[in-house]
């Protein structure tokens, strides 16, 4: 049987508004002989950046269904489904923000509400639709800049649901660093953690070496927490932009670290 999407309507209560959850099934999923099998599953922020240039920010997608499908071909990572949370276009940066930042100005963020819409809205469905796995050692959630941000926020919001994390070049300059204050009084993290950052983010020299040193900031905190590099990969990738081909290229060493046997 092939892999395929689905597309599903949510309508959020916690934000008030819809969109689309985007789910990729490995091949095999309807098989009759995997009908009592369940499956790791992995959460991603942009949805519309995944899986379709179609959709995708500037017609670029991150290959995800191509990257996974060979992973799990080649025997490196075990079957598993792939959910895109679609982002809500001009409320996007208000959902994916926790805290009030001057630049870019935004005084009304709405972040702090995302672990209750993952947890109680996102979740829920996916786990009636399909066969997912229950426990954090087969949760994973993850995103990029913002999106990271907020995967980040909700990782440490509700300690113990999240076993694996993809950071893909995290905006840790947000709300005056305020992620990585928050992160210094955190001893429960995720398994397994997947943190880059492209050395050319920025084209500007200084900027890109400020959103390297926070990365590396963070990944400091992380070691202190009690993460060892079997736990955590961290990858500063030299004159890699900030922008969707990027992290395609570096989608299948993230689900063969978080995910790999």
């Amino acid at each position: 049987m092939a892999s395929g999407l689905r597309v599903h309507e949510l309508s959020s209560r916690v934000f008030a508004n819809t969109r689309k959850l985007r789910v990729w099934l490995p091949l095999g999923y309807e098989a009759p002989q995997n009908a009592s099998r369940r499956y790791p599953v992995l959460y991603l922020n942009d949805g519309q950046n995944l899986f379709d240039p179609a959709t995708a920010f500037a017609g670029v997608d991150w290959c995800v269904g191509e990257s996974a499908a060979r992973l799990i071909a080649e025997g490196l990572i075990p079957p598993l489904i792939v959910v895109g949370i679609d982002n809500a276009t001009v409320e996007r940066f208000r959902e994916y923000m926790p805290y009030r930042t001057l630049r870019p100005l935004l005084l009304q963020p709405l972040g702090k509400r995302y672990p209750e819409f993952l947890l109680e809205e996102v979740m829920p469905v996916i786990e009636r639709e399909y066969r997912v796995a229950g426990g954090a050692e087969n949760t994973g959630l993850g995103g990029s800049s913002l999106g990271a941000v907020i995967s980040l926020y909700t990782a440490i919001a509700r300690r113990g649901v999240i076993g694996k994390l993809l950071l893909e070049s995290p905006s840790l300059f947000v709300s005056s660093r305020q992620l990585l204050k928050l992160s210094r009084g955190v001893e429960e993290w995720p398994q397994r953690v997947f943190l880059a950052i492209g050395a050319g983010e920025s084209g500007n020299a200084v900027r890109d070496r400020m959103h390297v040193r926070n990365v590396r900031a963070l990944e400091r905190i992380l070691l202190r927490a009690g993460l060892d590099y079997s736990r955590l990969l961290v990858n500063v990738a030299e004159n890699a932009g900030h922008n969707e081909g990027a992290w395609a290229h570096r989608l299948p060493q993230a689900l063969a670290f978080l995910f790999g046997h």
